[in-house]
């Protein structure tokens, strides 16, 4: 058996598996208006509702985290 065979079969049992986790929603999207949640790092306001789950950061935040965050290569 080869290894695509056996990634296919194992992908097929974590389908059927109901103790595999599905895979997290997708994050609530940007709102066209207030109130706004304030950025975590410096607590200017975000694009966000403030009743977005999770992290949130104004745009010159989230920017600044995908140059620390990106592969350098």
């Amino acid at each position: 058996m080869d290894q695509q065979e056996q990634d296919r079969q194992e992908q097929d049992r974590q389908e059927r598996d109901p103790s595999y986790c599905p895979a997290p929603a997708a994050p609530a999207g940007r709102v066209a208006g207030p109130p706004y949640a304030d950025c975590l790092e410096c607590g200017e306001p975000t694009e966000y509702g403030v009743a977005t789950p999770g992290v949130v950061l104004c745009p010159v935040c989230e920017w600044q985290d995908a140059q620390r965050t990106a592969c350098s290569g």
